[in-house]
């Protein structure tokens, strides 16, 4: 087949049943690296220069008594349709481990590697329970996460598929969606006439079972690079005013990818946004992102509103952890923020989480939980909640071990508990 690359996600149909559940897509917004939580949804104006820098005039969104960045006044507009947990917790200032525990939603433990979110949703809202969609239940934009394996012992089966490429290129290439040895749609065709000509001459013992198996894979390989699937990465079919709207950069245009693949029913979208690790030239690099954040992830909220896919689609935006509220001045950092674990944020929207709230607090300088903390599983568990899927229940494992689907079913792990108050 010559390169047919998405033909292992078609072995995966099977029929099954779940619970439904509000929610029936996650797009989740990785800020790979770790943003500041002072500097985005919990600023602190008053904390003082050497902690809050330049950043002394918070922006008052459409919610009386939110304010968030100066920078994010498209976001500012939107606050009634996001929450901001601001109490977020975990032990570990390491990228590796903190990105382990919040895409997993449980601790490292040793000998038992756990699969992400994205990679349980496609276990139980995937091809086993009945999806029947053309494109990969889970997929990410346009990157792997890396630092841990998303498919942990779920196997490679529910590893997301990356789209590879840039979304703002002229030319966005799909890696698996382009025809092999860079081939023409057209010559791709005729090369598959050829293939069906010599079946023709396979025997009725060749055509059975296992090669009719590998027609319909072959069959679904070929609708994926030519039929209807493409068509949910091109980008090219949505009007120039709303692609400028969204942001002509990576984000921007991931974002917007990401809403049309919700549209095409993907359970699971991860838009992998990197570049928040700011020990060093922190302020300069903020003022270069927080506006690419503001556009993308403000006009991603109002588009699936407006198009009615809000109520159905859990928008998650967080990183690993946050970034030490003290500003570091001396040098090699020159004004950077290092990695924070003990205290940091995250938003939240749709898919049955209410927008207008706060959940938690930190204290006066961001530096502490003050009040409602949340652990990485109960932010899982709530998701899970409202996805239909029992966060008390069990995952299979290959050796028979006994894995739950968040650890907060064991009973034994400090939790705060559900996010009922937004819920």
């Amino acid at each position: 087949m010559a390169g047919l690359t998405l033909a292992d996600w078609l072995k995966l149909q099977a029929f099954g049943y779940t619970k439904e559940g509000k929610a029936k897509s996650v797009i989740q917004l990785w800020m790979n690296g770790g943003p500041t939580h002072t500097d985005t949804f919990d600023p602190k104006p008053e904390s003082g220069d050497d902690y809050c820098g330049p950043y002394k005039n918070p922006a008052q969104t459409n919610v009386p008594g939110i304010r968030i960045n100066e920078k994010l006044p498209l976001l500012a507009k939107q606050a009634d349709k996001y929450s901001i947990i601001r109490s977020m917790t975990h032990p570990s200032n390491a990228h590796e481990t903190a990105t382990y525990m919040i895409q997993t939603g449980t601790p490292p433990s040793s000998g038992l590697v756990y699969p992400s979110i994205g990679a349980v949703v496609s276990l139980k809202k995937g091809y086993e329970a009945g999806y029947t969609g053309d494109l990969p239940p889970y997929i990410t934009v346009p990157s792997l996460l890396g630092r841990f394996s998303e498919e942990g012992f779920l196997g490679a089966n529910y590893k997301p598929f990356a789209t590879g490429g840039d979304p703002n290129a002229k030319t966005f290439n799909v890696q698996g969606l382009v025809p092999p040895g860079g081939m023409t749609p057209e010559r791709l065709k005729q090369r598959r006439g050829l293939l069906e000509t010599v079946d023709a001459f396979a025997t009725e013992k060749e055509r059975a079972g296992l090669f009719e198996t590998v027609d319909t894979y072959q069959e679904k390989a070929y609708g994926l690079i030519l039929g209807e699937a493409k068509q949910a990465f091109d980008l090219s079919q949505e009007k120039d005013e709303l692609r400028d709207k969204y942001g002509r950069n990576r984000f921007g245009q991931s974002c917007l990818l990401a809403r049309r693949l919700v549209e095409k029913g993907v359970p699971f979208i991860t838009i992998n946004h990197g570049g928040w690790d700011t020990h060093k030239d922190h302020f300069d690099r903020m003022d270069a992102m927080l506006p690419v954040l503001d556009q993308g992830f403000a006009t991603l909220l109002e588009d699936l509103a407006q198009r009615g896919l809000l109520d159905s689609t859990i928008v998650v935006c967080c990183g690993e952890f946050g970034r030490t509220p003290k500003i570091a001045p001396e040098p090699p950092w020159n004004g950077g923020r290092h990695h924070f674990c003990s205290c940091f944020s995250c938003v939240v929207a749709g898919g049955g989480f209410q927008g207008g709230q706060i959940v938690g607090q930190s204290d006066a300088k961001g530096e502490l939980v003050k009040d409602r903390p949340v652990y990485p599983w109960d932010l899982s568990a709530s998701m899970y909640q409202l996805l239909g899927i029992d966060h008390t229940g069990t995952l299979p494992h290959p050796h028979g071990c006994v894995a739950h689907v968040t650890p907060v079913a064991t009973g034994e792990i400090q939790s705060g508990g559900l996010l009922t108050e937004i819920m």
